[in-house]
């Protein structure tokens, strides 16, 4: 089906990476950086970081640190009250933001100043569904598409009770996201298939996010499951901890997904600690295919 363009959706085009004269949908473009990593060999590299912390400026500082350092895919996290598979690293993050006062205004605000500049690679957002449906499902993928957002993963959202979603996303243009995990069964992997645009986002572990000592076993298994029933790129996120894990699963999946590590290391060391952790990542995912893994 062939997507038309909202007034909304237009704005965000235009002030796109890349936009040319004719009105290319969001998620078009965030499937075309995926690609471009696939054409080159190898593996994607998602960074996230939570809307508003510690504040909004340094937050704002922090996904142009990833960018430059090496990011192919920017996760923003909005500030919500009940976390469902966020550790502590992330809820403490989290509260601080709240705290400050950040809501959703402010993240779509910031989201729209960092996608403003067309070095920025494509944005999405990682938001439960409670946030989506407070504001309405039409208004929410405009707006998305208005701050020149790419795509929304929703972890507590189904696809299977996401039509209203999928269709008002599917207006916009906006790439709807949905989560494989290792329980998951071959029919819900199939639905997970049908449904989403841009990635499927892989579980590397059942449970919250957090740094962990070693990945998951079955990691492989399960992306390799999802690939059986999709061509799309495969993501993998929770529990991708160090460049060493992320350049493991940059062998065998599409893309690598790092959140609580870089939340942890914005909150110790700055900014700047965010751009060396990211360039380090991104040189970890980049020469993984080249060489051998350890022994």
């Amino acid at each position: 089906m062939t997507t038309s363009p909202t007034p909304a959706a237009a704005a965000a085009a235009r002030s796109a990476p890349g936009s040319a004269a004719a009105w290319r949908p969001p998620a078009e473009r965030l499937e075309a950086r995926l690609a471009e990593a696939r054409q080159q060999g190898r593996a994607a590299l998602v960074t996230y970081g939570v809307a508003g912390y510690p504040d909004r400026d340094t937050a704002l500082a922090a996904f142009r640190a990833m960018a430059e350092a090496g990011a192919d895919v920017l996760e923003v996290g909005p500030p919500y009250s009940d976390p469902l598979i966020d550790g502590p690293v992330i809820q403490r993050a989290v509260q601080a933001a709240l705290d400050r006062g950040s809501r959703l205004d402010d993240v779509l605000a910031m989201v729209a100043e960092l996608t403003a500049d067309p070095a920025v690679p494509p944005v999405v957002l990682l938001l439960y569904y409670n946030l989506i449906a407070h504001r309405g499902v039409e208004r929410f993928a405009g707006d998305l598409a208005a701050a020149g957002a790419c795509g929304a993963v929703v972890p507590d959202l189904p696809p299977e009770e996401a039509g209203d979603w999928l269709a008002a996303a599917g207006r916009v243009g906006i790439a709807p996201i949905f989560l494989a995990a290792p329980t998951s069964t071959d029919a819900r992997l199939e639905t997970v298939a049908r449904a989403g645009r841009g990635f499927i986002y892989a579980q590397a572990t059942l449970g919250v996010t957090g740094l962990r000592a070693s990945l998951a076993a079955g990691v492989e298994d399960l992306v390799g499951r999802v690939r059986s029933h999709s061509d799309r790129p495969v993501c993998v996120g929770i529990g991708v901890s160090n460049p060493e894990q992320a350049a493991t699963v940059a062998r065998f999946a599409d893309g690598v997904i790092v959140g609580t590590a870089l939340v942890r290391r914005l909150g110790q060391d700055g900014v700047e600690g965010v751009r060396a952790l990211t360039a380090e990542l991104a040189a970890a995912i980049h020469t993984a295919r080249a060489t051998s893994p350890p022994p």
